[in-house]
């Protein structure tokens, strides 16, 4: 409150509550930091929105490249544990996928490129991957316990590997694409407008700083970390280098 304000009309006046300048313009920042923050909540909701409108189907449906993965051995198929390793297959199998039929990549070698076939292998698993995967007791029996031990990070990894691989071999198919993701022009056009207002004004680094704590335009911390080789010539940094005690001499 002014102190003029309060010599002119009394104590009386501070029950009315009178902002100063400073503090009306600080309102008016706040206020439009909480605006930031609400078309963000609203950006958050429209793009939920958008990656959960599902499929439509496409017509025709195209090839796009040839894709790779494992299948049941043809014996293993028709014994009588042929659905018991289709199931545990579900869970453990990988795709790979290529714009030619042939899965090759290239090595070199003395100077010399050659090619040759891309190696796939079924799912590991980590100790924490492996109990969501919910395997029964008998399944749990297929895969044994591999350590690994990493040096740079001087710790010893678990891994669950399955352990008769030769049950299932490789298959190439043609990769069919027969569905999309459904789109809505209007959710389109509203996240359009609300990137266009962060990214013109200039927003996006004082939105950031408020909805997540920092801005993740300065590399993540939001704090300007100087250049500490700035304004020196070369000598002074040798001189630095090799006499730590007389930088500032």
């Amino acid at each position: 409150m002014d102190k003029k304000l309060i010599q002119e009309y009394g104590t009386d006046i501070l029950c009315y509550r009178l902002r100063t300048a400073r503090q009306k313009t600080r309102a008016q920042h706040e206020d439009f930091d909480k605006y930031l923050i609400q078309v963000e909540h609203e950006r958050a909701k429209l793009w939920h929105r958008r990656n959960n409108l599902g499929w439509e189907p496409l017509l025709p449906p195209v090839q796009k490249g040839w894709k790779r993965f494992f299948v049941l051995r043809e014996d293993v198929a028709k014994s009588k544990d042929g659905a018991f390793f289709e199931n545990i297959l579900q869970k453990i199998n990988t795709y790979d996928w290529s714009h030619r039929k042939v899965f090759i990549q290239r090595r070199r070698k003395g100077g010399r490129k050659y090619y040759v076939t891309k190696p796939q292998k079924l799912r590991e698993f980590y100790h924490w991957e492996f109990e969501r995967q919910k395997f029964d007791e008998k399944e749990r029996q297929y895969f044994d316990i591999i350590y690994h031990y990493r040096k740079a990070h001087e710790s010893l990894i678990i891994k669950y590997v399955f352990r008769e691989p030769w049950r299932f071999v490789l298959r190439v198919r043609p990769n069919i694409i027969d569905k999309v993701k459904a789109r809505d022009h209007e959710l389109e056009a509203s996240l359009k407008n609300i990137f266009n207002y962060f990214e013109r004004n200039n927003y996006g680094g004082r939105r950031d700083k408020l909805v997540y704590g920092k801005s993740w335009r300065h590399g993540g911390s939001g704090k300007h970390i100087p250049n500490p080789l700035k304004n020196k010539s070369f000598g002074r940094i040798l001189n630095e280098m090799y006499h730590p005690g007389t930088a500032h001499a």
